[in-house]
């Protein structure tokens, strides 16, 4: 029987349904244990990962026999796609799986940065009644603009429209006669008018040598005075030092950033401490629903694709 490793955490149902078949070997712990992790892989023909697993040099050296890679989620940065394609490795991402999870991450960051008032429960649990300093804005009739116009940011998209929201994008992956533009009621715009004009951008791109440090301190100062960044992207694209600054200085109005260059956080991090800074671990896309139907895919991809089925 062909074996299954999963190094990191995976729906229970999915791991069920894979060890009908499979000889699963589950330890979400796996991740943290590299030479355990080399052992086990070694006869493995499928891995499942998430983000933290690194996918590359000595994992790939070590399983001499795996076929198939299976991403729980869709950022691919943590696999050597070169080297994978190179050994004829199948990689499998979940798209589309947590849009849903992501986009609701985002409508919530800009309604709590706008607001400015929901973090100050103890305050006013303590007789505080600053009702005057807690009067915040609203996100209707505000412009959103979204880097990257992939099933994410168009789901952000339907969303913010049905805030009030004017939405705009900009994507060089996708044309601008694409007829995807006029479906979702978002014009195309350059880079550099997208942030002169937007009161919140949400970055939806991968990481990699045309992204990293996109949002570096010249770009960001080009943001509309006040302005509003979401990144549940990638580490990597934001400059967290320039950000931190532009946020103490009041050249932005708030942040909320879901990814950063290094995970967890450093100590000393720039960004502790940075006024309306909203920061968390890596889950814009992990609800307890996103995890089901993320796990489901990928149990029943990866399933088909050692099979030699179609998926």
């Amino acid at each position: 029987m062909e074996s299954i490793v999963i190094t990191e955490f995976m729906d229970t149902d999915a791991v069920n349904a894979l060890s009908e078949h499979f000889n699963v070997i589950y330890d979400k712990t796996l991740v943290n244990h590299q030479d355990k992790l080399l052992e086990l892989v070694a006869d493995c023909g499928a891995i499942i990962v998430r983000n933290k697993t690194q996918v590359r040099g000595s994992l790939l050296e070590a399983a001499g026999n795996l076929r198939v890679v299976g991403r729980l989620g869709v950022g691919l940065d943590n696999i050597d796609m070169e080297e994978c394609r190179r050994r004829n490795i199948s990689v499998i991402p979940a798209t589309g799986a947590n849009n849903i999870s992501v986009a609701e991450y985002v409508m919530a960051g800009l309604l709590m940065l706008a607001r400015g008032c929901y973090l100050n429960g103890a305050e006013v649990a303590a007789g505080g009644w600053p009702r005057e300093r807690m009067v915040g804005g609203e996100i209707c009739g505000k412009t959103l603009g979204l880097l990257g116009f992939g099933g994410i940011a168009r789901d952000v998209a339907r969303r913010a429209a049905a805030c009030g929201m004017k939405v705009i994008a900009h994507d060089p992956f996708v044309p601008d006669e694409a007829p995807v533009w006029k479906e979702y009621g978002v014009p195309p715009v350059a880079l550099d008018a997208m942030l002169a004009e937007a009161d919140a951008i949400s970055l939806h791109v991968p990481l990699n040598d045309r992204t990293r440090n996109l949002f570096n301190a010249e770009r960001i100062a080009a943001m509309k005075p006040g302005a509003f960044l979401i990144n549940t992207a990638r580490g990597g694209i934001v400059d967290e030092t320039a950000l931190a600054e532009a946020l103490r200085s009041g050249g932005l109005g708030g942040a909320m950033l879901d990814v950063f260059a290094a995970e967890p956080l450093p100590g000393g991090t720039a960004l502790a401490g940075a006024p309306n800074c909203l920061l968390t671990p890596h889950i814009a896309g992990v609800t307890h629903e996103s995890n089901r139907r993320v796990s489901a895919m990928i149990a029943e991809k990866v399933s088909a694709a050692l099979k030699g089925e179609p998926a």
